[in-house]
């Protein structure tokens, strides 16, 4: 891929996140954060990018003229669908946006299908297919994390939580979501999401407390992990790597042979899963401040880790295909 169609596509992603013009401050900061790192001395410069987006300077029929193969349109209009189901919840602005850049892309029915996997995968049920709806009360219960003192939330009788079952839970997704990272495939990297999610409600359940899916989108958000600027940031790394499209049109078809960057989905989760287990078993005592400090800590001690687990995750991933991307999401295993 070209540098043309490199700024194309990046700028269709960076329109996609604005595209509900509702992000919370702290999203947009994050994603100017990844604007201002990622690409910065490349020939993309996506710090100019992320301006010409704002600025409105940048049009569909820009992209669409910078990306005339219909792979790479595909590829651009996979990863603007990604990042505008991040966060779990496609707005009507979206969705117009979305089929607005479908007609300008000229895309068939090849794009809609692309949209029912991404939703699937975003709005897999947090404990998997087999359990139960939360109930009312405990949904209600678990309000904004910065906003309800601990005394409040809904929570059980805590049951005996195995603090070597939990770690060996926490090392597990963060070797699977590492794997997810190395592979040349948009979904692949949405994955990551509801994977980590589903860590974080499964840590939560063991230490006594009925979390739901807002509760733990403000339990990351107060960590400093923003879902869409996740999302961007992997997958700007995976298409400036050269990593994304190897497979032509976004299909499986084969793994990275090194890890993207810095590994950062092994880091992230393994940071989130312990930062979990301390906070739910401390009784969510943590102030705001205290969680933020306290990621940053184990994210370090994360990607000190990376390397050591670099070889499972490449044996992973190299075992996966999309039908068990799609079931891993969805709480199958």
């Amino acid at each position: 891929m070209d540098t043309s169609a490199l700024r194309a596509t990046l700028s269709l992603s960076l329109m996609a996140a604005f595209a509900d013009g509702d992000k919370h401050d702290r999203e947009r900061d994050e994603i100017r954060r990844i604007a201002q790192g990622l690409g910065a001395e490349d020939a993309v410069h996506l710090p100019t990018l992320y301006q010409d987006v704002l600025l409105q300077r940048v049009t569909l029929a820009d992209v669409a003229q910078a990306l005339p193969e219909r792979g790479a349109r595909q590829l651009a209009y996979e990863m603007a669908v990604c990042v505008c189901d991040a966060d779990g919840a496609v707005s009507p602005r979206e969705q117009a946006f979305l089929a607005e850049a479908r007609r300008t892309l000229a895309l068939d029915g090849t794009a809609e299908t692309f949209e029912t996997q991404a939703h699937t995968l975003t709005e897999a049920p947090l404990a998997g297919p087999l359990a139960l709806a939360l109930a009312p009360t405990a949904a209600a219960g678990a309000a904004a994390l910065a906003s309800t003192p601990p005394e409040s939330a809904s929570a059980r009788p805590p049951a005996t939580v195995d603090d070597a079952e939990l770690d060996d839970r926490i090392l597990k997704s963060a070797i699977t979501c590492g794997a997810l990272e190395l592979l040349p495939e948009t979904l692949s990297t949405l994955a990551i999401i509801p994977l980590q999610m589903r860590l974080v409600y499964t840590i939560g359940q063991a230490h006594g407390y009925d979390l739901d899916r807002g509760h733990i989108k403000d339990f990351l958000a107060t960590a400093g992990v923003g879902l869409t600027s996740q999302y961007l940031e992997q997958a700007g790394r995976k298409l400036l790597g050269g990593l994304l499209g190897k497979a032509g049109g976004g299909l499986l078809g084969g793994v990275g042979r090194q890890a993207v960057s810095s590994g950062m989905s092994f880091a992230t989760t393994y940071a989130l899963g312990h930062l979990a287990k301390r906070y739910y078993a401390g009784g969510r005592s943590f102030s705001p401040q205290m969680i933020k400090d306290s990621y940053a800590r184990i994210l370090e001690q994360g990607k000190g880790l990376q390397g050591r687990y670099l070889p499972q995750m490449q044996q992973q991933a190299s075992q996966m295909d999309l039908g068990k991307v799609m079931a891993l999401a969805k709480g199958w295993r």
